[in-house]
């Protein structure tokens, strides 16, 4: 009887325990999920309140907010000003030193966030405008994390990461693409008076194919003084010039072409090296997605809803499928979203090399002009 008793009592207890177990796990999801919601369902109503939002933008995400945002919250009333990076900031400094503060974000490329808004201080942190889990959560990010492009890494998010084909653009019919495994391979004799170069020691930016040269740790100084010193390569500061001299076969190989995607287009017989195809792989960057919020921005509560959404997956495949119409150039830092409306030139390659060009290496060009002018005298092609 004794023994019966304890095996009731016994019993009782494992029940009590597995109920207070069961009651506190739904008591804690009941409290941890509506700690975000409620404050995210705050956010939008205050953001309902303020009833605008002003971003400066590039014309690429006009559509994006336009189409899908304004449709998902009509009530924040959105104004946006496309233009080009010098031509936004240039706006912004202006209305600034008029104590005008109209602006809530800037999305678009890299430079004028780092060298001219972060420069003057009128950035504020982006982490503390993120809510959504799907967004704090940086599992489904590329590398796992949240990247940004300032020293801090807390004022510039950058939430896009294309893989640059255009270090080298090649002529179809004079090279095998499946031949060249390595940027070292273009040193071979056989390539000798076969490459052409934009100038590099023309005064202001440089081509990001020298910088992704200099940085990159397999390449490096070595691999720029003997591209420049042996192999009898030609410089030309015409961009128009190198594409037709290439097209037309005089050159196999040119660095640092611009204009490649439409010449393409146009049945030229040139192509770029694919992401990842080369052992040393390619650079990344941000074209036009990075994300800034200003300091005293007129509607914040708008604005955090705005961050929020453009990070989300929603956000995000909404700016994919809006690229995909003008040819899908550009790929998302999210991994957990699909990529089939990015072109196969602009995807990252899982398990590929990539290099990020930091936006403050363009204030590092003297060295590599140098090592060039250097390599570029002792072959007597002195400048």
């Amino acid at each position: 009887m004794l023994k019966t008793m304890r095996l009731v009592i016994a019993s009782i207890h494992t029940l009590l325990f597995g109920i207070a177990v069961s009651a506190s796990s739904l008591s804690f999801a009941a409290e941890s999920r509506p700690a975000w919601q409620a404050e995210w369902n705050k956010t939008i109503k205050a953001a309902e309140e303020e009833g605008a939002l002003v971003i400066y933008m590039t014309q690429a995400f006009e559509p994006v907010f336009r189409e899908t945002f304004q449709k998902k919250y009509p009530k924040i009333k959105v104004t946006m000003v496309t233009g080009r990076g010098p031509e936004l900031s240039q706006r912004v400094m202006s209305e600034r030193r008029a104590e005008k503060f109209a602006v809530d974000l800037y999305v678009s490329g890299n430079i004028s966030p780092l060298t001219v808004f972060h420069r003057a201080k009128i950035l504020e942190p982006i982490k503390p405008l993120l809510l959504l889990p799907e967004v704090v959560d940086t599992s489904g990010w590329y590398e796992a994390k949240h990247h940004y492009d300032d020293p801090e890494n807390r004022f510039i998010f950058v939430f896009e990461g294309t893989p640059r084909s255009g270090e080298i653009t090649y002529n179809t019919k004079l090279v095998n693409p499946s031949e060249i495994k390595s940027y070292w391979d273009l040193l071979s004799p056989k390539w000798k008076g076969k490459i052409v170069s934009v100038d590099p020691l023309v005064s202001g930016p440089i081509s990001a194919a020298h910088i992704f040269f200099y940085k990159h740790p397999d390449l490096g100084p070595e691999f720029l003084r003997r591209l420049h010193a042996d192999t009898d390569i030609s410089i030309l500061r015409s961009n128009e010039q190198l594409m037709d001299w290439l097209s037309a076969g005089k050159y196999a190989f040119g660095i640092g072409a611009r204009g490649v995607d439409t010449a393409m287009m146009q049945g030229l017989p040139l192509d770029q090296f694919l992401p990842g195809s080369l052992k040393e792989g390619s650079s990344v960057t941000a074209y036009n997605g990075t994300l800034s919020f200003f300091n005293r921005a007129p509607h914040p509560n708008a604005a955090k809803v705005a961050v929020n959404w453009l990070l989300s997956r929603e956000g995000q495949t909404a700016w994919l499928d809006s690229n995909q119409k003008t040819g899908g150039l550009y790929d998302s830092l999210r991994e957990d979203i699909s990529k089939e409306k990015v072109s196969e030139a602009a995807r990252r390659v899982k398990g590929a090399k990539f290099l990020w060009l930091n936006p403050a290496w363009i204030e590092e060009l003297e060295p590599i002009r140098d090592i060039i002018k250097k390599a570029l005298a002792s072959a007597g092609k002195g400048r």
